[in-house]
């Protein structure tokens, strides 16, 4: 098939590339001519394990072009994506601007029937406003779908080609089909491509992230829980996962959750809800509970060294807000190093991939190193923020001897409390058992 894919974001990359991948000819638009031309020298603007040698192979064999101009792309397209950002704008509801100026600029150079694919994350209902905004240029018939992304940041690849299901808004048997098509080569394993109503589809996007937050949030309420009576969040954990009505996803406590999709989701889905009279006391205790959260570390280290940090260095492992990814958005490190550089302490941090990330939001007086042992070095405690895999069995012999003081704070309990303790350290995870009661 002949697409278009407007956006060459996280999903508009991630998309383009892989429908390219699966054999079908892709056109990917962005305003940034200087960004699709380190794109078509196999820069990618993003980390994302697997998505370079994707984009490499489909340049390559001429299925993956990159544009400017919408024009060039909607022309010759049976399928057109939207897939442009939507930041928070008022009242955490998404800013849909630059989705009604694609939209306005695709009814212009429509010129027979074509799909219209929204990606974009979009207000409840707005598949309508979509529709509107490119019927007052159009000269040619289409439908707009309304067709969310479930892409994790880290494995998108691995969720897109393989996704656990794929949910089409329409109410149309004839473009739910034309989509079953393109879509087919990623379900040969039977998961299922679900038709709904569009205003189903724009909510079930919202209602998962929502959701998987809360159980987030909630694991973390209860982690201070068990530190005010002792017991360990770990254990209580394993005894939840493995009652099926519950399962063992998302139920591990922490520094708190950020990325691009689960803050901005949470607060839409609060703001889209009090646009219509309803209030969602849930999702609002989940973002209560998360803002709560993520000062959390900052507190355990203000504690552990009396309260004054003036003199004292802390080593970051880890920047990002997840694994396998360089994203630096909500994420907890953000907070954490800037209540101790305001307490006067020193920051000296290590993340795999995303330092140059990490410079451009994080403040100035961080400094950067190449190692977690580099960033150890002279410290009075070592900060775990992120779970990236080089951290969970790292050289202690060496990192003991990097230390001023043998002291851990593990920001997503990766290691077990038992066995740092054996090895000299003061241990503090979230919701585990106070080191000195071990």
């Amino acid at each position: 098939m002949n697409v278009a894919v407007i956006g060459t974001g996280y999903v508009g990359l991630v998309a383009g590339a892989c429908f390219a991948d699966s054999g079908n000819s892709v056109w990917c638009v962005d305003k940034d001519l200087s960004k699709l031309d380190r794109l078509r020298a196999g820069e990618l603007p993003i980390y994302e394990p697997g998505l370079d040698q994707i984009v490499e192979r489909s340049i390559r064999s001429e299925r993956l072009k990159f544009t400017t101009s919408i024009a060039q792309a909607v022309t010759s397209a049976e399928i057109v994506f939207i897939a442009v950002g939507t930041p928070p704008g008022e009242k955490g509801l998404p800013d849909v601007r630059d989705v009604k100026t694609v939209a306005l600029e695709i009814g212009k150079h429509l010129t027979s029937y074509t799909i219209i694919v929204n990606k974009s994350t979009m207000p409840v209902g707005f598949h309508q406003a979509v529709a509107q905004w490119i019927g007052e240029n159009a000269q040619a018939a289409f439908d707009v779908v309304s067709n969310p992304e479930f892409l994790r940041e880290g494995s998108a690849v691995e969720d897109f080609v393989k996704p656990d299901r794929v949910v089409i808004g329409t109410e149309k048997e004839s473009v739910y089909q034309k989509l079953c098509e393109l879509y087919s080569p990623f379900v040969l394993q039977g998961n299922p491509i679900i038709k709904m109503d569009p205003v189903s589809a724009e909510l079930t996007k919202y209602a998962c992230n929502a959701f998987l937050a809360a159980r987030i949030s909630f694991m973390n309420e209860l982690s201070q829980l068990c530190e005010a009576f002792g017991g360990d969040i770990e254990e209580v954990r394993e005894g939840m996962s493995t009652d099926f009505r519950i399962g063992k996803h998302f139920l591990y406590a922490g520094a708190g959750y950020g990325g691009s999709c689960f803050p901005k989701d949470v607060k839409a889905l609060i703001g889209i809800a009090q646009t219509r009279g309803v209030e969602l006391l849930i999702p609002q205790a989940t973002e209560t509970i998360n803002a709560r959260q993520k000062q959390l570390l900052a507190r355990k280290v203000k504690a552990h060294f009396g309260g004054d940090l003036k003199g004292k260095t802390f080593a970051f492992w880890g920047l990002s807000f997840k694994p396998n990814t360089d994203d630096m958005r909500e994420a907890p490190s953000l907070e954490i190093a800037r209540e101790l550089l305001d307490a006067g302490a020193r920051v000296k941090a290590y993340d795999p991939v995303a330092h140059s990330a990490a410079k451009s939001v994080l403040d100035a007086r961080v400094e950067y190193c190449q190692s977690i042992y580099q960033a150890s070095e002279g410290a009075d405690a070592a900060l775990l923020i992120t779970e990236w895999n080089e951290f969970r069995q790292p050289d202690w012999k060496r990192v003991q001897s990097c230390l001023k003081q043998k002291v851990l704070f593990d920001g997503r309990n990766i290691y077990s409390p038992e066995v740092i303790k054996a090895m000299g350290f003061k241990y503090f995870g979230i919701g585990r058992r106070l080191s000195d009661a071990l």
